[in-house]
């Protein structure tokens, strides 16, 4: 009864920011806002009006670290609002990649990124970005360097104001390279899942936007440990028409070897899911942070309402997703379809599926993932999936509105 008193309310009342568009031009909020020394190194709390999309990586020669935002404004910040010892200079401009704003923060000593999160307050639509320094070795700092490819490192003219992107049809694809940082993920043979992942996500967005019908926005672009919730906040604030996280897990029990497709379920569709999901949640954990939510009723109320509609639809690309990967001959779980409770795809706003395209438990695929041609196989159909679906879901919803 009182859920649905609640959901009468909404349809009367205003919806909370959170569910507010992300078209406007972020602004910096300078009260809240603070560059300084910490125990562990160097602190950045950026507060902004709004959340936006952001990436963060690293230059050398000078040492620098570039924090790259879709659309913000920098005007407010004041000349003292770097208090931090080992941060020479800040510089703010356009970025390499049109509509995106740039803050450069030039090192005296080297330092590298160890958490890059964002938190967004679900009443205002504020958003709070962290980036936390940690002191390195300067030749982990240059072999760390570079810009994503793609990208120039070059900071341009300062851009106080920047046009939003149009709305010209064009996919909005998050993709969700897992674990960083210091969550390195699976480990075999030397590999890492994290440092992997990252490579086949690069790859992976050339292939989409070499299409012409698609658009990749990703939740991190280097080394950096990611909290799950920022991830969605990303893909959020970047208007992402479907998420996809990319993962090579390993397992402690059984054997799996194959890709597989996982969708939001409240339960796990077998035991080995539940222990995956677990799993993805550790490192967030280990960083203090409470992924059980503080939604109110309400919020709930929301957040129940676009799973409603969401859940098919992320089913729907899964279903897609796994006929694709069979077709292109590569190798699938013996149960390619899986569903659990991973708080990475707790995003309700818009299709989600979590992605593992091998197991490092076993070792084929490793093999697999560390070849370039079955790799830009795979890569192949994902992309195909992504466009098949589209069709697929803009014909459902042709018919949903008849």
């Amino acid at each position: 009864m009182i859920r649905a008193v609640l959901i009468f309310a909404l349809l009367c009342c205003p919806l909370p920011a959170f569910s507010q568009g992300f078209g406007a031009l972020a602004r910096v909020l300078p009260e809240d806002s603070s560059l300084s020394d910490n125990r562990r190194g160097t602190e950045l709390e950026l507060a902004l009006s709004q959340a936006v999309p952001f990436r963060v990586f690293t230059l050398d020669e000078p040492m620098r670290v570039v924090l790259d935002f879709r659309e913000v404004d920098f005007t407010g910040l004041p000349e003292g609002f770097n208090r931090a010892r080992e941060v020479d200079q800040i510089a703010f401009g356009g970025a390499s990649t049109p509509g995106w704003s740039r803050m450069v923060l030039t090192l005296n000593t080297p330092m590298l990124p160890e958490i890059a999160a964002m938190e967004i307050d679900d009443i205002s639509g504020e958003a709070v970005v962290n980036l936390s320094l940690a002191p390195a070795e300067a030749d982990a700092f240059a072999a760390a360097a570079g810009a994503p490819p793609g990208l120039s490192g070059v900071l341009l003219p300062v851009v106080t104001q920047a046009a939003p992107p149009s709305d010209d049809g064009t996919l909005l694809v998050v993709l969700d390279p897992g674990h960083g940082g210091i969550d390195p993920g699976a480990v075999r043979n030397g590999h890492d899942e994290a440092t992997l992942m990252l490579a086949f996500a690069r790859e992976l967005r050339e292939i989409m936007r070499r299409t012409g019908d698609i658009e990749v926005v990703m939740t991190r672009d280097a080394d950096v440990f990611v909290p799950l919730p920022t991830r969605v906040t990303i893909a959020r604030a970047a208007g992402a028409d479907i998420f996809i996280s990319l993962h090579a897990d390993a397992i402690a029990e059984g054997r799996a070897q194959g890709a597989t497709v996982y969708t939001l379920a409240d339960e796990a569709s077998d035991a080995a899911t539940a222990a995956l999901a677990e799993q993805h949640d550790r490192a967030d954990l280990l960083q203090g942070i409470d992924l059980s939510g503080s939604d109110d009723e309400v919020v709930s109320v929301l957040l129940d309402l676009a799973r409603i509609e969401n859940a098919p639809r992320s089913r729907a690309f899964a279903d897609i997703l796994v006929q694709a990967i069979d077709t292109t001959g590569l190798d699938l779980h013996g149960r390619p379809r899986g569903e659990g409770a991973f708080s990475v795809l707790k995003a309700a706003d818009f299709p989600a599926v979590l992605l593992e395209v091998g197991f490092l438990s076993e070792g084929g695929d490793l093999e697999n993932i560390l070849d370039p041609g079955w790799r830009s196989r795979m890569q192949a159909a994902i992309t195909g999936a992504v466009i098949a679906w589209a069709q697929a879901d803009a014909a459902a919803d042709a018919l949903r509105r008849q």
